[in-house]
């Protein structure tokens, strides 16, 4: 499903007239950046960038595909969780930008950034180290109520509360850990932070949305990349979505039917997954390395 067809980044001549018009901010001096003006003028951007189903850009650490992605949210008004590195001209910049729908984006359109799965991971350990000083109140709770000293009489209603958890822990059917798992929620931990990371995208991508993936790869094992292609190409062909995506990751690139902009070429251009520097890298590396595989 297409809902954001074309996109227009301000061309250099764009970026001129802004800064020959008369505008309070070129005044000043206390700016000691104008980003993201300038960041890709001199890079040989498309007129227009068009997308498909699934859109990816591709390019080296600094290249800018982080914040074309950011841009593009910016303009779209899409929903974000995380904050993202902008100046006082970025609102400027975006006001500059254009674009073309197919189709009215879904209020579950978004963009699910690096930061979103390290925030998931962090709140998964936040809660697990409340589980545990939990489970420990409660562990001292069990051993309380089953001394000999424990008091099992109820001394009216505003006792019940006390009473019952004495009753409870006393009851010779519930062991100690029976005590403990009928009292206490799960331990999310059972997930690893790759597991919580593939479970974040999987919980946030819902039907007929447009959503931005800034390096999904991030926290995820070579397995579960794979897992996301393949959840990914699932949502495009069974579910309405449509994606662009900043990555350089070899699996996520080879993405089923994906056009891809290799934004470390000068101009910026279209290209198959398996032209692109970062995956030359790997099959180089792989090549040299072929004799120490086992047959």
């Amino acid at each position: 499903m297409i809902y954001l067809n074309t996109f227009h980044f301000p061309s250099p001549e764009q970026e001129e007239d802004y800064f020959f018009s008369f505008n309070p901010k070129n005044a000043r001096t206390c700016y000691t950046t104008k980003y993201p003006f300038g960041m890709f003028r001199q890079r040989g951007l498309p007129e227009d960038f068009e997308f498909d189903d699934i859109t990816v850009f591709c390019g080296n650490n600094g290249s800018g595909k982080s914040t074309m992605l950011n841009v593009i949210a910016e303009k779209l008004n899409l929903k974000r969780n995380s904050p993202f590195n902008r100046s006082d001209f970025f609102s400027d910049y975006v006001e500059l930008c254009d674009y073309e729908l197919d189709k009215t984006l879904s209020l579950n359109s978004c963009v699910i950034t690096s930061d979103d799965v390290f925030d998931r991971v962090l709140d998964i350990r936040r809660v697990n180290n409340g589980i545990d000083d939990k489970r420990e109140d409660l562990l001292r709770e069990w051993l309380d109520s089953n001394s000999d000293n424990a008091d099992t009489t109820l001394h009216g209603l505003d006792d019940y509360e006390r009473w019952k958890r004495v009753s409870d822990a006393r009851n010779k059917r519930k062991s100690q850990s029976q005590f403990l798992r009928s009292r206490l929620i799960r331990n999310i931990q059972e997930r690893s932070n790759g597991e919580s990371s593939l479970a974040l995208f999987v919980d946030s991508i819902a039907d007929d949305a447009l959503y931005l993936l800034d390096e999904p790869e991030n926290s995820l094992s070579p397995h579960n990349q794979l897992e996301l292609k393949y959840f990914i190409e699932d949502c495009v062909r069974n579910h309405g979505c449509q994606f662009i995506i900043s990555t350089h990751s070899p699996f996520l690139l080879s993405l089923k039917g994906a056009r891809i902009y290799d934004i470390d070429s000068n101009p910026v251009k279209m290209c198959k997954w398996t032209d692109l520097l970062c995956v030359r890298v790997y099959q180089e590396f792989f090549k040299e390395n072929e004799d120490k595989f086992a047959k």
